[in-house]
């Protein structure tokens, strides 16, 4: 496989995680982490998520897992987030590491007799395939790849990726209204503290 060049980030942000307000309180009181994701649709794999510096796109998120049950009260918990070893995929170094993987990972899916996953709509009028079950498989596969040290020893913490989302932001625009930033931390140590948000950004939910 393909040497890359690999960046260490000095740099720290805040992220936004959209949750239940039990889960936010059991974090701050107790001093526990939040739990990683594994869906099998997950955008960037497995990993904890969160919207960088958007707290109500995070809480616009709560409000929609409470209408799908998911969620009893919807809430925001805020993170100091150091991105470290990043593996950024708004670096076009980054973006090439993954399409040079995916025809390994493409080529052991066929020699074992299994189908590539694919990306999936999560309803007829979702245009924006937001069951990203191909794109997960991949990451979770590279990652572990170099974790295991098959192909490096490099290791990354945490995952960044820039994505188009929603209707057009106004007539003609390429501009999406839910386009944002993600954050998913597989090494918990770098979260450096959670806090609970104090600055009103509204309710923004929509109607229940």
């Amino acid at each position: 496989m393909t040497s890359f060049q690999r960046l260490d980030y000095q740099r720290t942000i805040i992220g936004y995680h959209g949750c239940d307000k039990a889960v936010a309180a059991e974090v701050l009181q107790n001093h526990q982490h939040l739990r990683p994701s594994e869906n099998t649709y997950d955008w960037l794999g497995k990993g904890v998520y969160f919207w960088e510096h958007a707290p109500r796109r995070a809480l616009e998120f709560a409000h929609e897992q409470k209408r799908r049950g998911k969620v009893e009260e919807p809430a925001v918990l805020g993170a100091y987030i150091h991105l470290g070893r990043c593996f950024d995929l708004t670096d076009v170094e980054h973006t090439r590491q993954l399409g040079v993987a995916y025809g390994d990972f493409s080529d052991i899916i066929s020699e074992e007799g299994r189908s590539v996953p694919v990306n999936r709509a999560a309803a007829y009028d979702d245009h924006d395939l937001l069951l990203r079950e191909l794109d997960c498989a991949l990451i979770n596969w590279y990652m572990g790849q170099l974790d295991s040290g098959v192909e490096d020893t490099y290791d990354y913490q945490t995952l960044r990726g820039v994505f188009q989302e929603g209707a057009a932001a106004f007539s003609g625009s390429k501009i999406r209204e839910k386009s944002h930033i993600q954050i998913c931390v597989r090494d918990p140590q770098c979260v450096i503290g959670y806090f609970l948000p104090t600055t009103h950004f509204g309710e923004g939910g929509g109607n229940e």
